[in-house]
């Protein structure tokens, strides 16, 4: 564990808010960082490590790199609503937290400005909201954990749970026209079109499971469900979020590597250049440690978010004369686009891997964080 505390000071002390040390792609790219959903990650797990800790570093350091961005009228260098791009949604997360420890006014100001855009945001005939406004009617499961447990904690903060119907529908849509009731795993996207060339004709999906999507999709219904209030009207939709988020829990069960971890396509482990991959397993390993934590899993399950840290620790934790490192990190995946990504097996594989990327390196603090929990 002091191996872990190193790494993260590491990771801090060598960033800044324009060139953090764990966003790889604006790295790799050559290009200034601004607001988007990788630093979300990063801050969120450094503001968890704050409340398991107690260290002011930790809570200094959020401030500073967010502050950084948010203006005094609650403008965001970098964001912009009309992009409707949910997947800038997901680093409003951290203003809740940060407003709440800073009475910063500008974090409040951010929050209503973020909120915004959800009421703008395209929808699906069906009604759920859009990927991007570039990907018209298409639904990804890592939009569910960028948009729904912000949507979530400002409903029930603010707005008197005005708008908990519409989110629970949308995790109902997701299960309705996402989910392989065969394997119990979700495919990574949806087009309710059926116009895109990555999607079937007749049922609109993409191809595979994408293990870091499911993680996403996971995480959302556990953020979501400790988000929202249980009482809300009967409790019925309530009771079945967590009915579908135990569902997966349990078919994810069913591929977890003797290792701890997962495979980067979930359900083919054994199929030619797949491979265990961190970020989603680091996801996994917070979704059944923090699940079990707060009672929406059984207490068993803990065993199984162990089994992937310590999978994880094992495999991809090493250490160089620049300092400590975690590898195995699937830099990016996705559908569409100018790259034509296809969603094929072999799109998947063929994506860079890396280190120190937050999309690894975020979700693997949060199971940290909650390892630490156990240990108090």
């Amino acid at each position: 564990m002091d191996k872990i505390a190193e790494y993260i000071d590491y990771l801090l002390e060598g960033s800044t808010p324009d060139a953090p040390l764990w966003n790889i792609e604006k790295i790799k790219m050559g290009k200034k960082v601004t607001w988007n959903y990788v630093d979300g990650c990063m801050i969120g797990a450094v503001l968890e490590m704050y409340d398991i800790t107690g260290e002011e570093k930790y809570l200094r350091f959020a401030d500073a790199f967010t502050d950084h961005r948010v203006m005094e009228d609650g403008t965001i260098d970098g964001y912009s609503v009309d992009e409707l791009n949910i997947d800038n949604i997901n680093a409003g997360k951290t203003l809740f937290k940060l407003w709440d420890k800073t009475g910063k006014e500008k974090y409040r100001k951010a929050i209503d400005l973020i909120y915004s855009q959800i009421a703008r945001m395209p929808r699906t005939a069906e009604g759920s909201f859009w990927h991007k406004k570039i990907y018209p009617d298409q639904v990804w499961l890592d939009g569910l954990y960028m948009c729904q447990p912000f949507y979530t904690e400002y409903e029930t903060r603010f707005n008197c749970c005005g708008n908990y119907d519409d989110i629970y529908r949308q995790f109902e849509l997701v299960k309705q026209n996402m989910l392989d009731a065969r394997s119990g795993l979700y495919y990574h996207a949806y087009d309710c079109s059926r116009k895109a060339f990555w999607c079937d004709k007749v049922t609109g999906l993409s191809n595979n499971f994408w293990l870091r999507a499911i993680g996403w999709f996971s995480m959302a219904m556990l953020d979501t469900l400790n988000a929202a209030d249980p009482a809300y009207g009967d409790g019925k939709a309530f009771a079945a979020l967590k009915d579908q988020y135990v569902s997966l829990m349990k078919a994810m069960r069913e591929y977890q590597d003797a290792s701890g971890m997962w495979y980067q396509v979930v359900n083919v482990g054994g199929m030619k250049e797949n491979y265990l991959e961190t970020s989603g397993s680091a996801i996994m390993a917070y979704s059944y440690l923090r699940g079990a934590r707060l009672g929406f899993l059984p207490a068993e399950y803990a065993e199984y978010g162990k089994e992937a840290f310590n999978g994880i620790c094992d495999k991809y934790m090493t250490s160089d004369s620049d300092g400590i490192h975690l590898g195995g990190i699937c830099l990016v995946a996705g559908l569409g686009g100018p790259q034509m990504r296809s969603g094929t097996y072999e799109y998947y594989m063929s994506e860079p891997v890396v280190k120190d990327d937050a999309k690894g390196v975020g979700p693997f603090l949060l199971a940290y964080s909650e390892m630490l929990r156990l240990g108090k």
